[in-house]
């Protein structure tokens, strides 16, 4: 299975944002005004998106906890990498065993590669062993275009008074060879553990790599 990759994250990506050389990036959603995009020191962007339960998910609900955002499509080649070798998984449940609340999110539009129904992603979770606390969809990208995301996996830490702290790559190693996973620096990891030590994370910001996402 094959994907268009894009590695063009970059600080000036976050912090500017197409079509904005200076304040803050604006993105205004059908659901009501135009909200702040996503930008690493400020607060993260509030939003609510419907689980694969049906139950609606707001970032606000989870205030007082450190939140990781994992987006996902199950078909891109570097996110195969990543649960074929159970490198995600790992992250996962060592991010849930310490509190974190993990919300892996599908952006992909309908039609279009890596969408899947509720029990579809559901069906997944189960085959992978995947211990997100929720999966949430996506599919008018409403949700991705407020955070800039890019690319899958595109990965983002939240610290427990709702700044984010990190957005970029799960890691320094751009490729989708499995063998890469053992040797690399996972940069979501570095970021949760200098969260949690309430310490500043030392590279807050790093290019991201994968598929792109497929908004509609």
């Amino acid at each position: 299975m094959t994907c268009d990759r894009a590695t063009d994250l970059t600080r000036r990506d976050l912090l500017i944002g197409a079509g904005a050389l200076a304040g803050v990036v604006t993105l205004a959603t059908a659901s009501g005004p135009a909200q702040a995009a996503a930008t690493v020191g400020q607060p993260a962007p509030p939003f609510t998106a419907s689980a694969t339960n049906g139950a609606n998910v707001s970032l606000v609900d989870h205030r007082g906890k450190i939140v990781v955002l994992e987006w996902t499509n199950h078909e891109c080649p570097y996110v195969r990498k990543h649960y074929e070798t159970g490198n995600m998984q790992a992250l996962q449940k060592a991010a849930r065993g310490k509190d974190v609340v993990w919300l892996s999110v599908i952006s992909s539009a309908p039609g279009e590669q890596g969408h899947v129904t509720a029990t579809q992603a559901d069906e997944l979770t189960r085959m992978r062993q995947a211990a997100p606390t929720a999966v949430l969809l996506d599919p008018r990208g409403t949700v991705g275009r407020l955070y800039d995301a890019k690319v899958t996996p595109h990965m983002y830490v939240i610290d427990a008074k709702g700044v984010l702290m990190y957005a970029g790559a799960i890691d320094d190693r751009p490729t989708t060879r499995r063998a890469d996973v053992q040797t690399a620096q996972n940069y979501v990891r570095v970021a949760l553990e200098a969260v949690m030590a309430g310490q500043p994370v030392k590279t807050p910001v790093t290019r991201a790599y994968g598929c792109t996402v497929k908004y509609p």
